[in-house]
């Protein structure tokens, strides 16, 4: 018996290759994320003026665990719908290049607003994040429900997030 996950009528990549391959780059993502934050929550960031619906600070790593746990499963699941020829794998290609955007997208944002202090330029790349990962969603539906399906509250959290981005560019 091997160890993958079968969608019908397509073959299932290998689980652990598969495995490596979602939880790796998620891994990374959340360390960079990790990284640039530092000592910027309580220097610079506890400094800014902040709009009334600010969660508080212990919010925010809970949510992206709860999160990254979600993004990784989608990939799993996204890299083991692989279609075998014709424009269904051509179409499963764009949703995993999309995913692969909306990933490098997240992993820019905290470098940019933390690290680099770059209110306005992490709404723009909040906003773009925002953009992939429902298009991602909405390209990962075909080939798996349940991938595409796990990112809504990600995007949900983002779009979030952007607003929240954008007013603290407006207050500071």
């Amino acid at each position: 018996m091997t160890a993958t996950l079968h969608v019908p009528g397509q073959p299932a990549l290998p689980r652990y290759p598969r495995l490596a391959a979602a939880i790796l780059p998620v891994v990374l993502t959340g360390l960079v994320g990790s990284l640039s934050t530092g000592s910027n929550i309580e220097g610079w960031y506890a400094n800014l003026a902040k709009p009334s619906f600010n969660p508080p600070n212990w919010a925010f790593p809970v949510a992206w665990t709860i999160l990254y746990g979600l993004i990784a499963f989608s990939a799993w699941r996204l890299l083991g719908a692989k279609p075998r020829t014709g424009p269904t794998r051509e179409g499963w290609r764009l949703a995993v290049i999309a995913f692969a955007v909306q990933l490098a997208l997240n992993t820019a944002w905290t470098p940019t607003f933390f690290a680099a202090h770059a209110i306005g330029t992490g709404v723009v790349v909040s906003g773009a994040m925002f953009v992939m990962i429902l298009w991602t969603i909405r390209l990962s539906w075909r080939f798996d429900r349940a991938a595409a399906g796990v990112l809504v509250p990600y995007a949900a959290w983002v779009g979030f997030a952007t607003v929240l981005n954008f007013a603290l560019w407006r207050l500071n």
